[in-house]
């Protein structure tokens, strides 16, 4: 193999990395035990999006829950996460005030029962203001992709004004 044809590959397969590999046999795949029944069900959905849009998902948790591109990047083409878990680590960690990392570690050493379980392991207990904010989040994400989200009763009166 020649240089040319060589350094044509390397920058094909480079180009690849910059984009979010959530696939649908993995979203397929994929269940969440984070304890929130309805948190549970959107992410599965996450997934989905994902799958169909790798950079709008890498852009809206790098902009929303303030972590690296590259690091969003890294943790779903190299290290093989979901997008949900990434997505779930990292306003998990904003809702606490924690890092996205904080939460990729917990996660990463000690993934027995899930986020359920990370959670209530993270130096932060978890308390209804945490789910509150993930929770809004979610929808939050849901409208910048102009994406439909079904609101359960409680979201329903904390978001919806015509509720009250």
């Amino acid at each position: 193999m020649t240089f040319l044809p060589r350094l044509l590959f390397c920058l094909l397969a480079l180009s690849g990395a910059a984009h979010a590999q959530q696939t649908e046999a993995l979203s397929a795949a994929y269940t969440v035990h984070t304890g929130d029944a309805w948190v549970d069900t959107w992410l599965q959905d996450v997934n989905r999006y994902a799958e169909r849009y790798p950079d709008s998902f890498l852009d809206e948790v790098s902009r929303y829950a303030d972590v690296p591109r590259g690091y969003v990047a890294a943790l779903v083409n190299t290290h093989g996460w979901q997008a949900a878990d990434v997505y779930f680590a990292c306003f998990w960690a904003k809702a606490i005030e924690r890092s996205c990392r904080d939460s990729v570690r917990a996660f990463t050493s000690d993934p027995q029962g899930g986020w359920e379980a990370v959670v209530q392991r993270l130096p932060v207990q978890p308390e209804n203001r945490h789910w509150r904010s993930v929770r809004h989040a979610m929808v939050a994400s849901y409208r910048h992709w102009d994406r439909p989200i079904s609101l359960d009763a409680t979201l329903r009166r904390q978001l919806d004004p015509s509720a009250r």
